[in-house]
């Protein structure tokens, strides 16, 4: 039978990276004051990033907050294997899809090219 220990590990140790990234973004935002990463969409911040920017360090630090007590749980014994994953998952997709809602409504409704005056043609 095969086993699936290298991918719990794998996926354990991805958690590391991922929520260093989000802390540091929370930082970013929070102490520096730079809001080159709020919303993005097509790699370009809204025009008005501030307004944006709480929200988007609240999903950052909340998110990264919860994979770092995911971690220490772990490494603690605390949490069974079942349950950290869940939480974990939970987590990584809820923080996607939200700051991918974030960054669309930041941006506002727009169309996907230009059209033409009809009266022109």
């Amino acid at each position: 039978m095969v086993t699936v220990y290298p991918i719990k590990i794998l996926f354990f140790l991805v958690l590391f990276p991922v929520a260093f990234f989000w802390l540091r973004r929370a930082w970013r935002i929070a102490v520096r004051r730079d809001f080159s990463e709020v919303a993005l969409r097509k790699g370009e911040p809204p025009a008005d990033a501030a307004r944006w920017a709480p929200y988007e360090l609240a999903l950052n630090l909340v998110a990264g907050g919860v994979l770092v007590g995911v971690i220490l749980s772990v490494l603690l014994g605390w949490l069974a294997y079942e349950d950290w994953v869940a939480i974990a998952g939970s987590t990584l997709w809820l923080k996607i899809l939200l700051s991918f809602a974030l960054a669309r409504h930041a941006h506002g409704i727009g169309l996907g090219r230009s059209r033409r005056d009809s009266s022109s043609a």
